[in-house]
Parts: C-alpha cells; sequence; structure tokens
C-alpha cells in the first residue's frame, strides 16, 4: 500500500476507534466495561435534553424595583448609624425610592454625600429628600439580574442537575431548564427562595410585646397585623416563626415576635453553611460561619446584648430566636427548626450561594413528562432511519458502485458525529436531531457535486483514474464553499440562540466539519484503493 494511502487509513481507523469509546457510555455494553476502564475513559457520553428526557422549564422575572428599594433601605440604616455615632440630630426614614431626613440640617447634608455620594438630593423644603438617580437605580437592576444569574447557577450547581440550561432572556428575566429533575417543587423552592437573613433583636420593651398571643393559627397573621398596626412602635415590627408538625412538616402553628426593625447582621459575611445533627434531639440543624467583618459584628452583637433574644429571619420568617447567654466569639451560630434533612440541606444550599438582590416572580413553570421525551426520541430515530434508508437506496441506485462508496461514507460520518458529540457531553435535543438529519443530507450533497464532475470527466473521455482526480479536484472549492458558509450560519445560531437552537448548531456544525473529513478524505481513499490493483477499463457512476 502506498505510503499516501496508508496513513490516510490509519486516520481513518483512529477517528472511527475513538468515536466507539467516547459513544461506548451511551450504550448497554458500558454497564459490562471493568472499573479501571470507566475509571479512566469517558463515563458521560451525550446528554438529553429537556425535550427528550423531561425535567423543569422555569421562566424568573427579576424583581429590580425591589432591589433599588432594598439598595434604599440599606442606605438609610447606614446613615441612621452614622448620624446617632456622630451625634446628628434627626429622623431618618425611607419613604419608597426616598430617604427622608428631618430637620433640613447642613450637618446632615454634608454626612449623607460623604457616605454616598451616588445619592442625589430630591427636596430640601423643610427636609431632605434623597434618591438614587434614574441612571444608578438602572444599573442596580442590570447588575441585580445578572447577580441572580450567578447565584440560581451556583444553587443549581449545588442542587446536583446534570446539564442544566441557565440564561437571561431579554432586560430582567431568566430562563432555567433543569432536565431529569424528579422533584419539580423542591427544584423551584431552591431557585427562588430570596434567602435574605436577618439577625435582630427581640423588643421585650413595648407593651405590645407582652399582649402578643403565644400562638396564632395559620391564615391568621393579617388579622395581629391588623390589630396592633397603630400600636407597634415605629422602630419594631412583627414577625412570625413557623411551628411545623414533625411527621408531616406541615405548619401547624404560629409564634408572632416583636422585632426591632434595624437588622444588625445580615447574610451578606457568610462563608459556611453546612448541616449538622442535635445530637441530644437527633434533629437536623444549619450551622453557619462568618468571616472576619462578620465575627467582630456578631460578637459585639451579642456582648452588648446579653440577656436579650436574637431573632435569626430568613426572608421574613423568624426560624428560631435564641436568649444570648454569653459573648459569642469565632464567628459561628446556628440555624434550627423542624427540619428534615432535605429541608436542612436546601437552606444550607441557598446560604451558600448567597441571598438574591431582588426577589424572583415565576412566569412560567412547565413540568415535561419523561413519556413525551420518549415520545420525541422514537419520532426522531423513525425520521433519521427512514431518511438515512431513501438516501442509501437513492444513491445506489442513482450512483450504483460509487453510490455504495458514498454510503459507507454516510455511515462513517454519523459513527464520527455521534462520538464527536459525546465527546463534547454535548446536549442532544429535538433540534439538534434534526440538525443530525441536515447534516446526513448535506453529506451525501457533497458526493452528488463529485459524482457529477467525473461524469462530467467520464464524458470528455478521460480514464477512470482521471475522472476521479478531476472530479475531486473541480468541486473541492464547490463544497469548500458551502459548507463554510453553513458553519458560519451555525456559528450565529449558536451564539444568539438558546437552549434548543443552540443544540441544532452543535449538531449541525459538528456534522458539517466531519462531512469535509468523510467526503473528501474516506471516498477519494476508497477509490485510490480501488486503483491500486490496476486501472480500471470503466468507473461505475
Amino acid at each position: 500500500m502506498k505510503k499516501g494511502i496508508l496513513w490516510r487509513v490509519v486516520l481513518i481507523g483512529a477517528t472511527v476507534l475513538a468515536a466507539v469509546i467516547f459513544f461506548l457510555p451511551n450504550t448497554p455494553l458500558f454497564n459490562y466495561m471493568p472499573a479501571a476502564w470507566k475509571n479512566n475513559m469517558p463515563a458521560k457520553g451525550i446528554v438529553l435534553g429537556l425535550d427528550l428526557q423531561g425535567g423543569l422549564h422555569l421562566v424568573f422575572e427579576v424583581e429590580g424595583d425591589k432591589a433599588v428599594e432594598i439598595a434604599t433601605d440599606r442606605a438609610a440604616g447606614v446613615i441612621a448609624a452614622a448620624f446617632q455615632k456622630k451625634n446628628i440630630k434627626g429622623s431618618v426614614k425611607r419613604e419608597g425610592n426616598f430617604i427622608v431626613i428631618t430637620p433640613a440640617d447642613a450637618d446632615a447634608r454634608k454626612a449623607v454625600s460623604e457616605l454616598y455620594p451616588l445619592l442625589s438630593l430630591a427636596d430640601s423644603a423643610g427636609s431632605l429628600k434623597y434618591r438614587f438617580s434614574d441612571s444608578e437605580a438602572q444599573k442596580m437592576k442590570d447588575n441585580a439580574t445578572d447577580q441572580v444569574l450567578e447565584i440560581i447557577r451556583n444553587r443549581i450547581d449545588q442542587f446536583g442537575v446534570a446539564e442544566p440550561t441557565i440564561h437571561r432572556q431579554g432586560e430582567n428575566e431568566i430562563v432555567v431548564q433543569l432536565p431529569g429533575v424528579k422533584d419539580p417543587k423542591r427544584a423551584v423552592d431552591i431557585i427562588g427562595k430570596t434567602a435574605l437573613l436577618e439577625f435582630k433583636i427581640v423588643d421585650t420593651d413595648s407593651p405590645v410585646a407582652a399582649e402578643l398571643p403565644t400562638r396564632i393559627m395559620p391564615g391568621e397573621e393579617e388579622k395581629i397585623l391588623e390589630s396592633y398596626k397603630n400600636r407597634v412602635p415605629a422602630s419594631s415590627e412583627i414577625r412570625f416563626h413557623s411551628v411545623l408538625d414533625k411527621d408531616t412538616h406541615q405548619v401547624i402553628e404560629k409564634t408572632p415576635y416583636l422585632l426591632k426593625k434595624d437588622a444588625l447582621l445580615t447574610g451578606d459575611t457568610l462563608t459556611e453553611a453546612k448541616v449538622n445533627i442535635d445530637q441530644r434531639l437527633g434533629d437536623p440543624y444549619v450551622s453557619i460561619r462568618f468571616d472576619t467583618t462578620g465575627s467582630k459584628i456578631f460578637e459585639d452583637i451579642t456582648g452588648r446584648n446579653i440577656g436579650k433574644r436574637l431573632a435569626i429571619i430568613l426572608d421574613g420568617n423568624v426560624y428560631s430566636a435564641p436568649t444570648i447567654k454569653d459573648k459569642i466569639g469565632g464567628g459561628d451560630a446556628m440555624i434550627s427548626g423542624s427540619f428534615s434533612m432535605d429541608e436542612a440541606k436546601d437552606l444550607a444550599i441557598v446560604l451558600r450561594a448567597g441571598s438574591l438582590p431582588a426577589p424572583l416572580k415565576t412566569l412560567q413553570n412547565l413540568t415535561v413528562g419523561p413519556s413525551l421525551g420518549r415520545d420525541s426520541i422514537e419520532a426522531g430515530k423513525m425520521a433519521g432511519f427512514i431518511a438515512t434508508i431513501l438516501v442509501v437506496v437513492f444513491m445506489i441506485f442513482y450512483y450504483r458502485l460509487s453510490g455504495v462508496i458514498a454510503d459507507l461514507a454516510l455511515v462513517l460520518n454519523i459513527v464520527l458525529l455521534m462520538g464527536a458529540m459525546a465527546s463534547l457531553n454535548a446536549t442532544l435535543t429535538l433540534p439538534g436531531i434534526a440538525g443530525i438529519i441536515l447534516a446526513i443530507g448535506m453529506a451525501v450533497d457533497s458526493n452528488v457535486l463529485m459524482f457529477e464532475r467525473m461524469r462530467e470527466e467520464v464524458r470528455a473521455g478521460k480514464t477512470p483514474r482521471a475522472a476521479v482526480e478531476g472530479g475531486y479536484h473541480k468541486a473541492f472549492w464547490t463544497i469548500f464553499d458551502s459548507h463554510v458558509t453553513t458553519l458560519i450560519t451555525a456559528a450565529v445560531l449558536f451564539q444568539f440562540g438558546t437552549g434548543p437552537i443552540k443544540g441544532f448548531a452543535v449538531a449541525l456544525s459538528l456534522g458539517v466539519s466531519i462531512n469535509l473529513f468523510t467526503a473528501l478524505i474516506g471516498t477519494k481513499t476508497v477509490y485510490d484503493i480501488i486503483q491500486m490493483r490496476g486501472e480500471a477499463k470503466r468507473l461505475s457512476i
């Protein structure tokens, strides 16, 4: 065998072997492979997308206005604390997206400009009214959406969903697709939980604290808030603790607490959250640890409030309110409640991933059943099978032996395409199957172009060897040009498309690239091997 032909045969054999190895995880044979093989060779293969294996499709809207309100509220708290530290007289409160400071004092204005130069003065008649500018507020909304995207991605990664699709849509929407999720409600709860962790002192000085009932039934919260709304001090608020049934984990009653409004510490300084088991009761709880800054603040809080109760609040719900018996250093704390193990794990996940900068509104919540996915797979298989058989029969009927060679190249194309997708751990979607079928059509199209050029050469009276060489030479740039333009289209679809569109682009681009290899090298190698036996009298085409 000539050296030029030999290296092409070796190259084709090596690519086929690699494709088979990469595709093994998608075959039953992989279950019988030795452990050493499984540990050292690819173990994932092609992953089915949401439309093929079922799962969860979610669309969330990030409430950007709430992010601005939260930022304004925090700014008001920082300003109030600074006024107290600098002995500046005046009240500081948030009204909508405004921070209102009364009276309009020159010292107050100076302090605000030093603390928050981004705040703009909207009114100074009688009281100072500050707000974030429109451009700054828009920047906060955009940053909130980007931050929510990353936090959701972190939560899903820790939840353990394989091949999730998470991307931004429009100005403030986020699309999440979770293939193979078996507990949609739990997944939605993890993703959508704001996870705003706050530590507040229980207000025992106000007479209202002694009058609040110790237990109420679920659904009576609004009644309690309405009854005491004119008597609760401006610096305090009523929050509720949910008491859960240990067996069903359903809320059976609630306990109202009167808390100071100001959060002394939030979850922004958390560095660790993990599940532990209470050795006395056997119940799971979440232990948390703060960074250096948070540890100092926590130590200062507990040192100044010995004998008082410190409420731990997550998303407005009081989880526990233990009495501070001594100053607590080291930055360790715990969140306890009637948790199940899954609930404790989910709470730890959202705390580790961080709190959302703004609440989420669920716009779509669709569950795709696995039976629908199986129907899609079967339909895709049937379409691919019928398309392949029709193409194979047509090529043999129309081009005789050359058609058989083209069909061999087609089989090679499919094998290498499956192996390439498996090597990239590509997600196969229903549009991806359409991309594969389109790539099969383009593979045949390349051979048709070459065969027609070869026929022209045969009609011109050239020998079979010269006809093959001439056909490949004349068709090369036409094939190359058509494939490059298709690759550019696929690249644009992948860059700007989402979800299933990307699946189509990946399958098409891989199929087109492999087709260049099989059409220009694979079939040419077969013709060269045939010609090695001597000059053929005629070309079967």
